[in-house]
């Protein structure tokens, strides 16, 4: 199946050809990613991640880490951005804690799985955040958590990121992986002040300048679990094993992308199955959605994560599928196109 043949298929619809413009850029967009015309919103399913960060420590955000485990508690009691969005938008939830610092979780809902690796990565400010068996061990995780929602059907998929400070291993992958300078791919996260941002963007230089030259050695691994997380790790993993699987992987902000970035250079190919859901308020977005080759459906000025910005375009995505599916054909209705 080719490009042609999805708007082929859009031509022959009873409506005027490219009447509903970018909806049917969508729509072909949407049957490419699952290489099939009659491409499916539903079911659908989002997972979060969650692990914390060695650098917080070393003042790159306005939070402490103690937030991400509240944070956790939250999504845990549905009360979260995410559980609101996703209940609203029927898409199922799952929270994996791949990295979460504190005490574990007792008696959890269903929705939930302990994965933890450890308790938060070193800092990237002083050398490597993961070793390489860390890093697999994460990526592993996100496998599993692609096949286990493709094996139940999942057509659509999203993965969404809880960690306090993971936007700075994200800019350090977006720099690494694009060669986006720090100062270009580093933002304000959750509320970082000038002296914060300052002190962000010269980590995120020095801690690049130290992975470079290893990921010009024949494994890029080892560079990318320099400056990495393992809740974006495993969003790579995610994405990388549901493209195989044959998901729409609907792509959030700034961390979610820069787990894209992972997947694509670890796995190639992973991109022709991502839509961008939308360009995030943290400047280094925009290089790394450029550097994927993907045009954001939203620019709304959103940088929560939690899958939150893909949440909001999902409907976006259903209908699409509605215009793929359900909407007669012109000759079904002896009708002769004049257009």
């Amino acid at each position: 199946m080719t490009e042609a043949d999805v708007r082929a298929h859009l031509d022959a619809l009873a409506k005027p050809r490219g009447s509903l413009g970018r909806l049917e850029r969508l729509a072909v967009r949407l049957a490419m990613t699952q290489r099939r015309i009659d491409a499916r919103s539903h079911p659908r399913r989002i997972v979060l991640f969650a692990g914390d960060h060695g650098c917080v420590a070393d003042g790159v955000s306005a939070w402490p880490s103690a937030v991400t485990g509240m944070m956790v508690a939250t999504i845990l009691a549905g009360q979260a951005t995410s559980n609101a969005l996703a209940r609203a938008h029927d898409c199922p939830l799952r929270l994996v804690d791949v990295g979460v610092a504190g005490p574990r979780v007792g008696a959890p809902p269903p929705f939930f799985r302990d994965a933890r690796i450890a308790e938060g990565t070193a800092s990237l400010a002083h050398g490597a955040a993961m070793n390489v068996g860390q890093f697999e061990a994460a990526w592993q995780v996100g496998v599993e958590e692609a096949d286990r929602a493709a094996d139940d059907g999942a057509a659509v998929l999203i993965a969404g990121e809880m960690g306090i400070g993971n936007t700075t291993p994200a800019a350090a992958l977006t720099a690494l992986l694009t060669g986006t300078s720090a100062v270009d791919a580093v933002g304000r996260g959750a509320g970082a002040d000038d002296a914060i941002l300052m002190t962000k963007t010269r980590i995120v230089a020095d801690a690049v300048a130290r992975a470079a030259p290893l990921l010009a050695a024949d494994d890029p691994v080892p560079a990318i679990a320099a400056v990495g997380g393992y809740e974006i790790t495993a969003m790579a993993g995610f994405y990388a094993r549901g493209a195989a699987r044959g998901a729409t992987l609907l792509l959030d902000g700034y961390v979610a992308t820069a787990a894209a970035l992972v997947a694509e250079r670890l796995a190639p190919g992973t991109a022709a199955a991502m839509i961008a859901g939308h360009r995030s308020a943290e400047p280094g977005h925009a290089a790394a959605l450029a550097h994927l080759g993907l045009d954001p459906l939203l620019d709304w000025g959103m940088r929560l994560g939690e899958g939150s910005g893909a949440l909001v375009a999902l409907p976006l995505l259903d209908a699409a599928a509605a215009v793929l599916n359900d909407v007669v054909r012109l000759d079904a209705i002896g009708a002769e196109r004049a257009d």
